[in-house]
């Protein structure tokens, strides 16, 4: 990992979605909250194409996809979905753009990754797409094109912002497990080679121009040692959801320069513990790793647990300060 790619990090941000369907409250949020690493918000309360799936669907190039009563499934031609999507992702660069003026640093922006969505969208028989070799090999190909179009507009939109690009994997576990249903709902799809799944998140982070590519789930069990082998600069997850079989994973992928973007702070509304409270899990890991303190404070990455979409305004904006307050803790005492 070099060390260009290190540095694009800041010590705190958001996972991408929000509560509400303010486009320009949100990112007034975002900004104000993360004066050093800001992300372009989600916001799926609006409704199908502002969904994860839908607005990633969105983005592909070549190919497109449509609403049916059971979810997302690829068509032939762009509709009506797919041009809301596209106009809602517009809406979020233009208040994007706005309150980013003169902005120079990392800027997060959040994409579903290439076995998500397989395991999501339907080709049309219905069943999907992860059940077809060549079509996720498609799809992979489609979501890497689509996504250098995308940062290429962000970087258009933020001249100074250095675009950090996360993939949204909650699926990718039970893709390498065979655990994804399938439409009848009586058997599952069978699992995905480990070399596959490795080789098409490649493909995708090396699309990305030597930029950062993060990957996020906050689903149990991630694939860590896999993500690594896959040269992402960043690994997103829930904390709380780490056992002490993850160690050693955990240890290489900081040795070989990987961030932890830790989701330290619960994405629905509960009490918030003290700063310190939420991050002595990090300084225990860190402790039972044998690694340097100090090194604490160029390796994490504090988020909350995962997005914010489910959450109240009120605490997602609360959840975004405890945060920033949990960073400098970790900062100012990482023993």
């Amino acid at each position: 990992m070099s060390e260009e790619s290190q540095i694009r990090f800041g010590p705190v941000t958001g996972v991408g979605s929000l509560p509400g369907t303010d486009a320009r409250e949100a990112a007034k949020t975002v900004t104000g909250s993360f004066e050093d690493f800001p992300h372009l918000p989600e916001l799926p309360a609006r409704g199908p194409g502002a969904d994860m799936i839908g607005r990633t669907a969105g983005m592909l190039v070549e190919l497109y996809a449509r609403v049916e009563p059971s979810g997302w499934r690829i068509g032939d031609r762009p509709g009506r979905d797919t041009r809301r999507a596209r106009s809602w992702l517009g809406e979020d660069l233009d208040a994007l753009e706005e309150f980013t003026q003169d902005y120079r640093g990392p800027l997060k922006v959040q994409a579903v990754g290439p076995w998500t969505l397989a395991a999501a969208l339907e080709l049309r028989n219905g069943e999907a797409a992860l059940s077809d070799p060549g079509a996720c090999r498609d799809l992979a190909a489609s979501l890497a094109e689509g996504l250098r179009l995308h940062l290429a507009e962000v970087r258009r939109r933020v001249p100074g912002a250095r675009p950090v690009l996360q993939l949204d994997e909650p699926s990718l576990t039970a893709v390498l497990r065979g655990q994804v249903p399938t439409a009848s709902g009586y058997r599952t799809h069978r699992a995905v080679d480990r070399q596959t799944v490795e080789a098409a998140l490649r493909d995708i982070v090396s699309a990305h121009d030597g930029g950062p590519v993060v990957v996020h789930s906050c689903a149990p069990d991630v694939p860590f040692a896999l993500l690594r082998r896959a040269g992402v600069a960043g690994l997103s997850f829930d904390f709380s959801l780490l056992t002490e079989r993850d160690d050693e994973a955990i240890g290489e992928a900081v040795e070989d320069g990987v961030r932890l973007l830790a989701g330290v702070v619960p994405g629905t509304d509960g009490p918030l513990s003290d700063p310190g409270g939420s991050v002595m899990g990090v300084r225990t890991l860190w402790r039972r790793l044998g690694l340097r303190p100090e090194l604490l404070a160029e390796a994490v990455t504090l988020t909350p647990a995962c997005g914010l979409a489910g959450a109240s305004p009120q605490y997602a904006r609360s959840a975004y300060a405890h945060c920033v307050r949990a960073a400098r803790s970790l900062a100012d005492n990482p023993e």
